[in-house]
């Protein structure tokens, strides 16, 4: 029977959920580290089953020896009892239990989803480090719910775990550097890749020289990725955007258009035949883990909704800490650094000596990676004007069907002035994904007709999640339940 309470409970086994829980084990915590996915990794470091023939293949990483090391160190600590490593668990529920919590855990919904006597129903850990990730950031345009359209992340993790080309003649379009990575790996794969649409301009960088010089190994790849452009022969288009996708049982062609600063279409430009597109316009936390210890939230500088964090990752709930993505997207390396940190914050915390001269190398770490990350939201912004794109017909929400002209009609008609209003009265984000893809678009939208910028405010109402993860009624029915007046029940 599996050990039921624990020093640390780590949720995420990505780049910062393996640093933390390494480091507190490392420090003489016991942990237990709950993971959705059936290997450690993350999305970042997906890769192939590790059991299989060739499965130790980096596939092109970056930092696969710092993955790696990781890994090693995980399977050490698992086996000599100082990690109790969970994969294909999820937390659908975070439940205070005097100076604990208690994380109530269902199988990943890619396994099956019935409960059995293999499945841990809960762990109870007196400090919570969360590392949830994120995923990736979608806007409707016209054609996007077509077969063939895909997120970006999703056409590299294809790749990545399953060595799949999602199509063969391609573009890769949104904004931000991710594009690159997605497109020469296509193309090393196979795929004959017609263009990278960068819808804002790399000269954005130059607004920030000391921060983009601060981490020379992300221009080291960024040349990396030049090369590989040239090589392969494919055309970089900066201020273009795929504007509308037209086909009826699948993709059949995208319309590229040239943008101005403020993200407006100047002219088109050409129609492409394709049959995969790739859509990338950053990335988003995944917050709902956050919002369930009742920890505070903030607007980041990419606009995205992120946890509040004191210098050593410590969010305003009590023995809850954060880090990597849930903090400000900025990449692996930053993840692992806040990772490590929330770690060591953690032991420290529960009287376990740790070293300050590690910290502070820490802390410098951070603060690099934290201001090259800044400068890359200020390069790689989404258009402003990127909803003029839309015509009334564009599916804003694709679990409940909502048009864009539902979408305006709940303001014009119904006097929807933000976020949650629009939800209520047009029904986006109250389908299967809960607003993880169109929630973004939707509080944008709300902003944009009502002639103001994007607020927390705008984003919370996505973020906070009664069920965090999928859970099946039978095990909602097996919980014990006391029947005392007043005792609090998940």
């Amino acid at each position: 029977m599996l050990e039921n309470h624990f020093d640390i409970a780590v949720v995420g086994a990505g780049p910062a959920g393996l640093a933390a829980a390494v480091t507190a084990a490392e420090h003489n915590r016991s942990v237990v580290l709950v993971d959705a996915g059936e290997q450690p990794g993350g999305q970042y470091w997906r890769h192939p089953d590790e059991n299989a023939p060739r499965g130790e293949e980096s596939l092109g990483h970056h930092d696969w020896s710092l993955f790696s090391n990781l890994r090693s160190l995980l399977h050490r600590f698992s086996r000599d009892g100082r990690i109790t490593h969970l994969p294909r668990h999820q937390v659908w529920f975070v439940e205070r239990t005097g100076s604990s919590r208690t994380l109530h855990l269902t199988t990943s919904y890619a396994e099956a989803a019935c409960v059995d006597d293999e499945q841990q129903q809960s762990v109870t850990a007196d400090a919570l480090i969360l590392c949830p990730g994120g995923y990736d950031r979608q806007l409707p345009i016209p054609g996007w719910d077509l077969p063939g359209v895909m997120a970006a992340g999703g056409v590299q993790a294809l790749l990545k775990g399953h060595r799949t080309l999602a199509g063969r003649r391609a573009v890769v379009a949104g904004t931000g550097p991710f594009l690159l990575p997605v497109a020469t790996g296509l193309a090393a794969a196979g795929a004959e890749v017609v263009a990278v649409c960068e819808a804002g301009s790399v000269t954005g960088w130059a607004r920030h020289p000391l921060a983009a010089a601060a981490v020379p190994a992300k221009a080291r790849e960024a040349l990396d990725h030049a090369a590989s452009l040239l090589r392969h022969r494919i055309p970089y288009r900066q201020r273009t955007a795929v504007t509308a996708i037209h086909g009826t049982d699948a993709v059949r062609s995208v319309e590229l258009s040239r943008l101005d600063r403020q993200g407006r279409v100047r002219r088109r430009v050409c129609d492409v035949q394709v049959d995969l597109v790739a859509l990338g316009w950053g990335f988003t936390p995944s917050l709902e883990l956050v919002t369930a210890t009742g920890a505070a939230t903030r607007k980041d500088v990419d606009e995205s909704l992120v946890a509040v964090v004191d210098s050593e990752q410590r969010t305003t709930a009590p023995g809850v800490y954060a880090a990597g993505e849930a903090t400000g997207v900025g990449g692996a390396l930053l993840a692992v650094a806040e990772g490590e940190l929330a770690g060591l914050t953690a032991a420290r915390d529960q009287g376990q000596p740790v070293s300050q001269p590690r910290v502070q190398v820490l802390w410098k770490r951070i603060d690099r990676h934290r201001r090259f990350a800044t400068a890359m939201h200020a390069a790689h912004p989404v258009p402003h004007r990127w909803h003029e794109w839309l015509r009334p017909g564009t599916t804003v929400c694709r679990c409940e069907e909502v048009s864009f002209g539902q979408v305006c009609a709940a303001r014009d008609e119904l006097g929807a002035g933000d976020a949650r209003t629009v939800k209520l009265l047009a029904r986006p984000g109250m389908g299967w994904c809960q607003g993880r893809v169109c929630g973004y678009a939707t509080a944008k939208l709300a902003a944009a007709q009502e002639g103001r910028e994007l607020t927390a405010d705008d984003l919370r109402p996505t973020a906070k999640q009664s069920f965090t993860a999928p859970v099946a009624l039978e095990q909602l029915a097996g919980l014990p339940h006391s029947g005392e007046p007043g005792e609090r029940q998940p």
